[in-house]
Protein backbone atom coordinates (compact mmCIF):
# COMPACT_ATOMS: atom_id res chain seq x y z
CA UNK A 1 0.00 0.00 0.00
CA UNK A 2 1.23 3.52 -0.72
CA UNK A 3 1.01 6.42 1.61
CA UNK A 4 -1.40 7.89 -1.24
CA UNK A 5 -3.38 4.61 -0.86
CA UNK A 6 -2.84 4.85 3.12
CA UNK A 7 -3.67 8.98 3.00
CA UNK A 8 -7.01 8.00 1.35
CA UNK A 9 -8.47 5.18 3.51
CA UNK A 10 -7.56 6.82 6.50
CA UNK A 11 -10.12 8.22 8.53
CA UNK A 12 -10.06 10.01 11.99
CA UNK A 13 -12.11 8.64 14.50
CA UNK A 14 -11.85 7.25 18.05
CA UNK A 15 -10.46 4.08 16.96
CA UNK A 16 -6.86 6.12 16.58
CA UNK A 17 -7.31 7.48 19.93
CA UNK A 18 -7.81 4.74 22.04
CA UNK A 19 -5.67 1.95 19.77
CA UNK A 20 -9.61 0.30 18.77
CA UNK A 21 -8.36 -1.20 15.32
CA UNK A 22 -8.52 -4.40 17.05
CA UNK A 23 -9.71 -5.63 20.06
CA UNK A 24 -7.69 -5.86 23.22
CA UNK A 25 -9.95 -8.97 24.00
CA UNK A 26 -7.63 -12.21 25.26
CA UNK A 27 -7.27 -14.72 22.35
CA UNK A 28 -7.38 -18.96 22.38
CA UNK A 29 -4.55 -20.34 21.47
CA UNK A 30 -4.36 -24.31 21.67
CA UNK A 31 -1.54 -26.28 21.68
CA UNK A 32 -0.51 -26.66 18.31
CA UNK A 33 -0.70 -23.13 17.17
CA UNK A 34 1.66 -20.62 16.13
CA UNK A 35 1.58 -16.77 17.63
CA UNK A 36 2.88 -14.42 15.59
CA UNK A 37 3.45 -11.12 17.70
CA UNK A 38 4.53 -8.06 15.46
CA UNK A 39 6.73 -5.82 17.18
CA UNK A 40 5.76 -2.13 15.78
CA UNK A 41 8.12 0.58 15.46
CA UNK A 42 8.70 4.10 13.11
CA UNK A 43 11.68 2.03 11.71
CA UNK A 44 14.60 4.15 9.53
CA UNK A 45 16.76 4.86 7.15
CA UNK A 46 19.89 2.44 7.15
CA UNK A 47 21.85 4.20 4.55
CA UNK A 48 21.80 8.04 3.74
CA UNK A 49 20.25 7.07 0.55
CA UNK A 50 17.45 5.62 2.34
CA UNK A 51 16.74 9.19 4.12
CA UNK A 52 14.75 10.96 1.23
CA UNK A 53 12.23 8.39 0.88
CA UNK A 54 11.89 7.86 4.03
CA UNK A 55 11.34 11.36 5.49
CA UNK A 56 8.48 11.18 2.13
CA UNK A 57 6.54 8.25 3.79
CA UNK A 58 6.89 9.84 7.15
CA UNK A 59 5.55 13.46 5.81
CA UNK A 60 2.86 11.23 4.23
CA UNK A 61 1.36 10.08 7.28
CA UNK A 62 -1.86 11.88 8.10
CA UNK A 63 -1.88 10.22 11.89
CA UNK A 64 0.89 12.18 12.17
CA UNK A 65 0.75 15.23 10.09
CA UNK A 66 -2.46 16.95 10.01
CA UNK A 67 -1.91 18.59 6.53
CA UNK A 68 -4.42 20.86 5.18
CA UNK A 69 -4.07 19.70 2.14
CA UNK A 70 -4.93 16.06 0.56
CA UNK A 71 -4.73 13.42 -2.45
CA UNK A 72 -1.99 14.23 -5.44
CA UNK A 73 -1.29 17.99 -3.46
CA UNK A 74 -0.27 16.46 -0.36
CA UNK A 75 2.02 13.84 -2.37
CA UNK A 76 3.65 16.77 -4.11
CA UNK A 77 4.64 18.51 -0.82
CA UNK A 78 5.95 15.98 1.34
CA UNK A 79 8.30 15.12 -2.18
CA UNK A 80 9.00 18.81 -1.89
CA UNK A 81 9.75 18.75 1.85
CA UNK A 82 10.99 15.58 2.19
CA UNK A 83 13.98 16.69 -0.81
CA UNK A 84 14.45 20.24 1.16
CA UNK A 85 15.17 18.61 4.43
CA UNK A 86 17.08 15.43 3.12
CA UNK A 87 20.37 16.98 3.13
CA UNK A 88 20.27 18.18 6.52
CA UNK A 89 18.80 15.48 7.87
CA UNK A 90 21.28 13.34 6.72
CA UNK A 91 24.10 15.22 8.18
CA UNK A 92 22.66 14.36 11.52
CA UNK A 93 22.77 10.30 11.15
CA UNK A 94 26.15 11.12 9.42
CA UNK A 95 27.37 11.93 12.99
CA UNK A 96 25.80 8.68 14.38
CA UNK A 97 27.27 6.29 11.55
CA UNK A 98 25.52 7.01 8.84
CA UNK A 99 22.33 5.40 9.53
CA UNK A 100 19.78 4.46 12.41
CA UNK A 101 20.25 1.59 14.45
CA UNK A 102 17.03 1.38 15.06
CA UNK A 103 15.82 -1.25 12.80
CA UNK A 104 19.03 -3.43 13.81
CA UNK A 105 17.93 -3.15 17.50
CA UNK A 106 14.27 -3.57 17.08
CA UNK A 107 15.09 -7.59 15.28
CA UNK A 108 17.64 -8.25 18.19
CA UNK A 109 14.69 -7.37 20.40
CA UNK A 110 12.26 -9.59 18.65
CA UNK A 111 14.61 -12.53 18.36
CA UNK A 112 15.54 -11.92 22.29
CA UNK A 113 11.81 -11.87 23.22
CA UNK A 114 10.90 -14.87 20.31
CA UNK A 115 13.48 -16.90 22.83
CA UNK A 116 11.52 -15.57 26.28
CA UNK A 117 8.19 -16.36 24.92
CA UNK A 118 8.86 -20.21 23.53
CA UNK A 119 11.57 -21.07 26.97
CA UNK A 120 8.62 -19.57 29.41
CA UNK A 121 5.29 -19.94 27.92
CA UNK A 122 5.79 -22.07 24.31
CA UNK A 123 7.16 -25.28 25.31
CA UNK A 124 5.28 -25.85 28.46
CA UNK A 125 2.00 -25.63 26.05
CA UNK A 126 2.95 -26.83 22.99
CA UNK A 127 2.77 -22.95 21.71
CA UNK A 128 5.39 -21.96 19.05
CA UNK A 129 6.09 -18.12 19.49
CA UNK A 130 6.99 -15.98 16.34
CA UNK A 131 7.86 -12.88 16.09
CA UNK A 132 8.58 -10.03 13.17
CA UNK A 133 9.61 -6.79 13.02
CA UNK A 134 6.95 -4.00 11.06
CA UNK A 135 8.18 -0.74 10.56
CA UNK A 136 6.00 1.99 9.30
CA UNK A 137 8.02 4.01 7.59
CA UNK A 138 11.09 2.11 6.06
CA UNK A 139 11.62 -1.33 5.39
CA UNK A 140 10.72 -3.91 6.80
CA UNK A 141 7.20 -2.85 6.07
CA UNK A 142 3.93 -4.41 7.71
CA UNK A 143 3.53 -6.00 4.34
CA UNK A 144 7.18 -7.81 4.85
CA UNK A 145 6.11 -8.89 7.96
CA UNK A 146 2.66 -10.22 7.18
CA UNK A 147 4.16 -11.83 3.97
CA UNK A 148 7.11 -14.06 6.36
CA UNK A 149 3.78 -14.61 9.16
CA UNK A 150 1.85 -16.40 6.56
CA UNK A 151 4.65 -18.22 4.86
CA UNK A 152 5.34 -19.10 8.14
CA UNK A 153 1.46 -20.35 8.99
CA UNK A 154 0.86 -18.27 11.69
CA UNK A 155 -2.46 -19.01 13.34
CA UNK A 156 -3.25 -15.84 15.51
CA UNK A 157 -1.47 -12.35 15.65
CA UNK A 158 -0.74 -10.08 18.68
CA UNK A 159 0.47 -6.66 17.74
CA UNK A 160 2.71 -5.22 20.04
CA UNK A 161 3.74 -1.61 19.16
CA UNK A 162 7.10 -0.63 20.47
CA UNK A 163 5.46 2.38 22.37
CA UNK A 164 4.80 2.10 25.89
CA UNK A 165 2.30 5.47 25.77
CA UNK A 166 0.19 4.80 23.06
CA UNK A 167 -0.30 7.80 21.08
CA UNK A 168 -2.17 8.26 17.97
CA UNK A 169 0.39 9.80 15.99
CA UNK A 170 2.50 6.32 17.05
CA UNK A 171 0.89 2.87 18.15
CA UNK A 172 -2.57 4.78 16.39
CA UNK A 173 -0.83 5.20 12.62
CA UNK A 174 1.00 1.87 13.50
CA UNK A 175 -2.11 -0.37 13.96
CA UNK A 176 -4.59 1.79 11.30
CA UNK A 177 -1.95 0.90 8.56
CA UNK A 178 -1.85 -2.74 9.70
CA UNK A 179 -5.78 -2.58 9.47
CA UNK A 180 -6.09 -0.72 6.35
CA UNK A 181 -3.86 -3.69 4.96
CA UNK A 182 -6.27 -5.98 6.10
CA UNK A 183 -9.75 -4.37 5.04
CA UNK A 184 -7.63 -4.09 1.63
CA UNK A 185 -7.07 -7.69 1.58
CA UNK A 186 -3.43 -7.15 0.65
CA UNK A 187 -2.54 -9.12 3.94
CA UNK A 188 -4.16 -12.40 5.72
CA UNK A 189 -6.72 -11.61 7.88
CA UNK A 190 -5.95 -13.66 11.49
CA UNK A 191 -7.85 -13.74 14.85
CA UNK A 192 -5.75 -10.48 16.21
CA UNK A 193 -5.54 -9.15 19.42
CA UNK A 194 -3.39 -5.79 20.23
CA UNK A 195 -1.51 -4.01 23.61
CA UNK A 196 -2.68 -0.59 23.47
CA UNK A 197 -0.45 0.16 26.60
CA UNK A 198 1.84 -0.97 28.90
CA UNK A 199 2.72 2.75 30.01
CA UNK A 200 2.81 1.00 34.33
CA UNK A 201 4.25 -2.43 33.44
CA UNK A 202 6.56 -3.12 36.61
CA UNK A 203 9.22 -4.51 34.66
CA UNK A 204 9.60 -1.87 32.27
CA UNK A 205 9.53 0.34 35.11
CA UNK A 206 12.37 -1.28 36.36
CA UNK A 207 14.42 -1.42 33.41
CA UNK A 208 14.30 2.34 33.04
CA UNK A 209 15.18 2.74 36.44
CA UNK A 210 18.14 0.69 36.02
CA UNK A 211 19.06 2.20 33.01
CA UNK A 212 18.92 6.20 35.24
CA UNK A 213 21.65 3.88 37.84
CA UNK A 214 24.11 3.03 34.87
CA UNK A 215 23.98 6.90 33.20
CA UNK A 216 24.86 8.06 36.94
CA UNK A 217 27.88 5.93 36.78
CA UNK A 218 28.89 8.50 34.06
CA UNK A 219 29.25 11.56 36.64
CA UNK A 220 31.85 12.09 39.23
CA UNK A 221 31.60 10.72 42.41
CA UNK A 222 31.14 13.63 44.71
CA UNK A 223 28.57 14.71 41.69
CA UNK A 224 25.53 12.11 41.87
CA UNK A 225 24.36 13.34 44.65
CA UNK A 226 23.27 16.71 42.62
CA UNK A 227 22.08 15.04 39.24
CA UNK A 228 18.59 15.89 38.42
CA UNK A 229 16.77 14.08 36.41
CA UNK A 230 14.98 15.06 33.34
CA UNK A 231 12.64 12.78 31.25
CA UNK A 232 12.56 13.57 27.81
CA UNK A 233 9.55 12.17 25.68
CA UNK A 234 8.52 12.31 22.27
CA UNK A 235 5.83 14.93 22.40
CA UNK A 236 2.83 15.17 20.28
CA UNK A 237 0.29 17.75 19.00
CA UNK A 238 -1.39 19.92 21.56
CA UNK A 239 -4.33 19.29 18.84
CA UNK A 240 -4.30 15.52 19.63
CA UNK A 241 -4.27 16.46 23.56
CA UNK A 242 -6.88 18.98 23.62
CA UNK A 243 -9.49 18.15 20.85
CA UNK A 244 -8.94 14.89 20.52
CA UNK A 245 -8.09 13.67 24.33
CA UNK A 246 -5.02 11.84 22.88
CA UNK A 247 -4.46 9.88 26.15
CA UNK A 248 -0.09 9.67 25.60
CA UNK A 249 0.44 13.01 28.00
CA UNK A 250 -0.67 11.19 30.77
CA UNK A 251 0.85 7.86 30.19
CA UNK A 252 3.83 9.72 29.76
CA UNK A 253 3.57 10.85 33.54
CA UNK A 254 2.54 8.08 34.65
CA UNK A 255 5.49 6.17 33.88
CA UNK A 256 7.33 8.96 34.94
CA UNK A 257 5.88 8.55 38.45
CA UNK A 258 6.18 4.32 38.40
CA UNK A 259 9.84 4.97 37.99
CA UNK A 260 10.03 7.73 40.64
CA UNK A 261 7.93 6.02 42.85
CA UNK A 262 9.96 2.57 42.31
CA UNK A 263 13.12 4.52 43.06
CA UNK A 264 11.84 6.10 46.53
CA UNK A 265 11.80 9.65 44.47
CA UNK A 266 15.99 10.19 45.29
CA UNK A 267 16.34 13.20 43.33
CA UNK A 268 14.77 16.10 41.94
CA UNK A 269 13.00 15.25 38.54
CA UNK A 270 11.19 17.02 35.86
CA UNK A 271 9.57 16.00 32.28
CA UNK A 272 9.88 17.72 28.68
CA UNK A 273 9.00 16.74 25.34
CA UNK A 274 11.17 16.81 22.14
CA UNK A 275 10.99 16.63 18.14
CA UNK A 276 8.56 18.71 17.16
CA UNK A 277 7.20 18.50 13.75
CA UNK A 278 5.56 20.86 11.73
CA UNK A 279 4.40 24.74 12.51
CA UNK A 280 1.45 23.66 14.79
CA UNK A 281 1.57 23.83 19.35
CA UNK A 282 3.13 20.54 20.51
CA UNK A 283 3.14 19.52 24.28
CA UNK A 284 5.39 21.56 26.19
CA UNK A 285 7.86 21.97 28.03
CA UNK A 286 10.12 21.28 25.32
CA UNK A 287 13.45 19.66 26.36
CA UNK A 288 15.65 22.47 25.51
CA UNK A 289 13.54 25.43 27.25
CA UNK A 290 13.53 23.19 30.66
CA UNK A 291 17.22 22.87 30.37
CA UNK A 292 17.60 26.44 30.05
CA UNK A 293 15.18 26.98 32.89
CA UNK A 294 16.84 24.20 34.84
CA UNK A 295 20.37 26.28 34.71
CA UNK A 296 18.51 29.63 35.41
CA UNK A 297 17.75 27.92 39.02
CA UNK A 298 21.54 26.82 39.15
CA UNK A 299 21.62 23.17 38.18
CA UNK A 300 24.85 22.20 36.10
CA UNK A 301 24.50 18.22 36.42
CA UNK A 302 21.51 17.00 34.36
CA UNK A 303 20.81 13.06 33.89
CA UNK A 304 18.31 13.00 30.50
CA UNK A 305 16.33 9.98 30.29
CA UNK A 306 14.75 9.17 27.15
CA UNK A 307 11.64 7.75 28.46
CA UNK A 308 9.06 7.02 25.88
CA UNK A 309 11.99 5.60 23.27
CA UNK A 310 12.71 1.83 23.64
CA UNK A 311 15.66 2.13 21.24
CA UNK A 312 19.01 4.15 20.57
CA UNK A 313 18.12 5.68 17.53
CA UNK A 314 18.67 9.69 15.91
CA UNK A 315 16.57 11.35 18.16
CA UNK A 316 18.62 9.89 21.07
CA UNK A 317 21.61 9.59 19.74
CA UNK A 318 21.75 12.69 17.97
CA UNK A 319 18.75 15.33 19.57
CA UNK A 320 19.51 14.48 23.26
CA UNK A 321 23.51 13.46 23.00
CA UNK A 322 24.93 15.98 20.36
CA UNK A 323 22.35 19.13 19.91
CA UNK A 324 20.71 19.38 22.99
CA UNK A 325 24.27 18.52 24.80
CA UNK A 326 25.83 21.46 23.07
CA UNK A 327 22.56 23.69 24.03
CA UNK A 328 22.57 22.58 27.56
CA UNK A 329 26.45 23.03 28.20
CA UNK A 330 26.11 26.47 26.47
CA UNK A 331 23.10 27.25 29.00
CA UNK A 332 26.15 26.13 31.93
CA UNK A 333 24.95 22.96 32.64
CA UNK A 334 28.72 21.54 32.76
CA UNK A 335 27.50 18.07 33.72
CA UNK A 336 24.80 16.32 31.45
CA UNK A 337 24.96 13.05 30.34
CA UNK A 338 21.81 10.39 28.82
CA UNK A 339 21.19 7.44 29.26
CA UNK A 340 21.40 4.49 26.78
CA UNK A 341 17.66 2.86 25.79
CA UNK A 342 16.46 -0.03 26.94
CA UNK A 343 17.15 -1.85 23.87
CA UNK A 344 17.51 -5.90 24.51
CA UNK A 345 17.63 -4.91 28.50
CA UNK A 346 16.35 -8.35 30.35
CA UNK A 347 13.52 -6.68 32.10
CA UNK A 348 12.32 -5.07 28.69
CA UNK A 349 12.17 -8.34 26.91
CA UNK A 350 9.89 -9.32 29.89
CA UNK A 351 8.06 -6.78 29.90
CA UNK A 352 7.21 -7.15 26.17
CA UNK A 353 6.57 -11.04 26.95
CA UNK A 354 4.09 -10.06 30.06
CA UNK A 355 2.27 -7.69 27.26
CA UNK A 356 2.31 -9.75 24.72
CA UNK A 357 0.79 -13.14 26.53
CA UNK A 358 -1.49 -11.17 28.74
CA UNK A 359 -3.23 -11.17 25.73
CA UNK A 360 -3.50 -14.90 24.78
CA UNK A 361 -5.86 -18.13 26.83
CA UNK A 362 -2.96 -20.43 27.26
CA UNK A 363 -4.06 -24.31 27.95
CA UNK A 364 -2.40 -23.56 31.33
CA UNK A 365 -2.07 -20.96 33.94
CA UNK A 366 0.18 -18.12 32.65
CA UNK A 367 0.57 -16.89 35.65
CA UNK A 368 1.49 -20.12 36.98
CA UNK A 369 4.32 -20.60 34.07
CA UNK A 370 5.84 -17.25 35.51
CA UNK A 371 5.94 -17.89 38.32
CA UNK A 372 7.76 -21.70 38.32
CA UNK A 373 4.73 -23.43 39.85
CA UNK A 374 5.72 -22.34 43.06
CA UNK A 375 2.97 -19.85 43.73
CA UNK A 376 5.12 -16.88 45.37
CA UNK A 377 7.59 -15.31 43.19
CA UNK A 378 5.15 -12.83 41.09
CA UNK A 379 3.71 -10.41 43.40
CA UNK A 380 0.94 -9.57 40.36
CA UNK A 381 -1.12 -11.23 38.41
CA UNK A 382 -1.28 -11.09 33.95
CA UNK A 383 -4.75 -10.11 32.78
CA UNK A 384 -5.96 -8.59 29.52
CA UNK A 385 -5.83 -5.04 28.80
CA UNK A 386 -9.35 -4.44 29.47
CA UNK A 387 -9.64 -6.56 32.35
CA UNK A 388 -7.07 -4.39 33.97
CA UNK A 389 -8.70 -0.90 36.35
CA UNK A 390 -7.39 2.43 35.76
CA UNK A 391 -5.58 4.44 37.82
CA UNK A 392 -7.37 6.79 40.10
CA UNK A 393 -6.93 10.33 40.85
CA UNK A 394 -5.72 9.43 44.36
CA UNK A 395 -3.10 7.11 42.89
CA UNK A 396 -1.20 9.43 41.11
CA UNK A 397 0.27 12.26 43.08
CA UNK A 398 1.95 14.30 39.91
CA UNK A 399 -0.68 15.76 37.48
CA UNK A 400 0.01 15.99 33.95
CA UNK A 401 -0.46 20.11 32.94
CA UNK A 402 -2.72 19.20 29.92
CA UNK A 403 -4.77 16.21 31.42
CA UNK A 404 -8.09 16.57 32.87
CA UNK A 405 -6.87 15.08 36.19
CA UNK A 406 -8.28 11.60 35.48
CA UNK A 407 -5.12 9.17 34.61
CA UNK A 408 -5.45 6.99 31.68
CA UNK A 409 -3.30 4.48 32.37
CA UNK A 410 -3.80 0.81 33.35
CA UNK A 411 -2.81 -0.62 37.10
CA UNK A 412 -0.45 -3.82 36.57
CA UNK A 413 -0.61 -4.56 40.10
CA UNK A 414 -3.16 -5.28 42.84
CA UNK A 415 -2.55 -1.98 44.45
CA UNK A 416 0.27 -0.37 43.17
CA UNK A 417 1.49 0.49 46.88
CA UNK A 418 -0.65 3.48 46.24
CA UNK A 419 -1.21 3.25 50.21
CA UNK A 420 2.32 3.45 50.48
CA UNK A 421 3.88 6.10 48.59
CA UNK A 422 6.08 9.06 49.98
CA UNK A 423 4.56 12.25 49.48
CA UNK A 424 5.95 14.42 46.48
CA UNK A 425 8.37 17.14 47.76
CA UNK A 426 8.47 18.60 43.90
CA UNK A 427 5.57 18.49 41.49
CA UNK A 428 5.57 18.48 38.22
CA UNK A 429 6.09 22.37 36.57
CA UNK A 430 3.07 23.74 34.93
CA UNK A 431 5.23 25.33 31.85
CA UNK A 432 3.35 26.64 29.03
CA UNK A 433 5.85 28.00 26.58
CA UNK A 434 5.37 27.61 22.99
CA UNK A 435 7.90 25.00 21.24
CA UNK A 436 10.58 26.20 18.85
CA UNK A 437 12.75 23.44 17.91
CA UNK A 438 12.98 22.60 14.20
CA UNK A 439 11.62 19.62 12.48
CA UNK A 440 14.01 16.38 13.01
CA UNK A 441 13.28 12.68 11.54
CA UNK A 442 11.94 10.52 14.12
CA UNK A 443 14.29 7.26 13.89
Amino acid sequence: MTPLDFLRRYEFDDRGMRGGYYPSAPLEVEEGDRVGVVLMNHGGPETLDDVEPFLYNLLMDPALLDLPVGGYLRRWVCRALAWYRADAVKDDYELIGGGSPLTRLTQEQAQDLETHLNDHFGDPTGIDFRTYAAMRYWHPFSEEAAAQMEADGVDQVVLLPLYPQYAMSTSGSSLAYWHALDEADEIPSWPTTSVVEYAANPKYVQALSERIDEGLQRFARNRREDVQLLFSAHGIPMRDRNRREDPYCCLVHTTVEEVMNHRGRDRPYHTAFQSKIGLTRWLTPTTPDKLNDLAQDGADAILVVPVTFVTDHVETSYDLDIRVREQAEAAGITHYEVTSGLNTHPLFIEALGEAAVAQLELPVDVDQLRIGGDGLSQDYPLRPLEERPLYTPDQHETRCPHCDGNPKARRWTEEDGSDQRPVQTEPEERVASESSQSPAASS
